[in-house]
């Protein structure tokens, strides 16, 4: 069987050069008679790897030196606690809610401390992102938490919020080297690699130094302190060594694709060419305010449930896959990260034009 176009929103695509240099290299590393997924984590193969791929990773988004790269297990969930296991050092977190992601994050950091909801969509199914111009900034909050890019919702903060000051937390799961960024605006950022990156099972946490201390709340387990993260070098444990070397690997690619400058365009042309049809279409139609559209995550629907369905079944038939949207917002979402194709964008185009006119009445 030929390969599909993988619309998933994580684990997703990765780019097939990167898939096909992997398997080239599965039974045997650059001499060493064995699979990076055989190799000791303390070893001299292993060790650049993990090295290389932090560098590429620096250079990819002028990560400042006084920044830690972390690449860490347990997920964005995981995250959820350790943020404020680390920074809550007044016990009070002020959260924009703009996803289920962010919302379970807030009712996390709850267990913790004092977490002020200061802003949120959920009055209209987390559609739009709120005003974040002039928030109600909590005086004593260690930080501000968002998530920048609501893949099931198919939302992005494309102005950061003002947060008065106050350091700047965000999940990037799923819009994670997809433009350029200026990590310099925020205290700590983080995502999942599972959705733009790499293979699941895996976290990278970008964080400001003064950030990372024997400070954290009483009771913080010992591996879930980003200081024992950072004095090992991501080695503490044994890392998702696997994870890190397809990631390292993805690096490269974007290095040689020309940067995340380059991607951003590849993503906007790409997201256009869906979002036009959808706001022309007579059938389908997009669910986000246009102002706040993700260039990653792209939610539609008919109308109808059962069109709804059998337009999923009659795509994943023409090898157009994972189309389904999730079951708190229902239709359709196509997930187009770096790694898709503008190939792949204009064959469920073409097939969304052909479905319409099949059933438009």
């Amino acid at each position: 069987m030929s390969r599909v176009y993988n619309f998933s929103a994580g684990p997703a695509v990765l780019p097939e050069e990167v898939l096909l240099e992997a398997a080239s290299e599965m039974m045997d590393y650059r001499g060493t008679g064995m699979s990076v997924m055989e190799m000791s984590h303390r070893s001299k193969a292993f060790e650049g790897i993990l090295n290389e791929a932090e560098q590429d990773l620096r250079d990819l988004m002028g990560i400042p030196d006084n920044y830690k790269v972390l690449f860490l297990q347990g997920g964005a969930h995981l995250q959820f606690a350790m943020i404020p296991m680390n920074l809550m050092k007044n016990r009070v977190a002020d959260y924009i809610v703009t996803g289920q992601w962010a919302k379970k994050a807030y009712n996390e950091a709850a267990i913790y401390g004092k977490a002020n909801k200061i802003a949120t969509s959920e009055d209209e199914t987390f559609s739009y992102i709120p005003d974040c111009s002039d928030l109600p900034v909590s005086p004593e909050a260690d930080y501000v938490y968002i998530c920048e890019n609501n893949t099931i919702y198919g939302t992005k903060f494309h102005t950061l919020p003002n947060t008065k000051g106050k350091i700047l937390v965000s999940d990037v799961s799923s819009c994670f080297l997809s433009e350029p960024v200026d990590v310099t605006k925020y205290g700590l950022i983080y995502g999942g690699v599972q959705k733009n990156i790499g293979p699941a099972g895996m976290v990278i946490a970008v964080i400001r130094e003064d950030l990372i201390t024997e400070d954290t709340l009483p009771g913080t387990p010992t591996y879930m302190k980003y200081k024992i993260h950072a004095d090992a070098n991501s080695l503490y444990n044994t890392p998702n060594a696997y994870c890190i070397y397809m990631c390292g690997k993805v690096f490269k690619w974007l290095k040689k694709m020309g940067g995340l400058e380059v991607m951003k365009e590849r993503n906007e042309k790409k997201a256009a060419l869906l979002y036009e049809f959808l706001d022309e279409s007579r059938l389908f139609r997009g669910t986000v305010r246009k102002a706040d559209r993700s260039l990653m995550n792209v939610p539609f629907v008919t109308g109808s449930k059962e069109l709804d369905a059998d337009f999923v079944k009659a795509a994943t038939e023409a090898g157009l896959v994972n189309l389904k949207g999730h079951r708190s917002v229902g239709g359709m979402r196509a997930s187009i990260y770096n790694a898709m194709p503008l190939e792949g964008v204009k064959a469920l185009v073409e097939f969304m034009k052909k479905f319409e006119e099949e059933h438009h009445v």
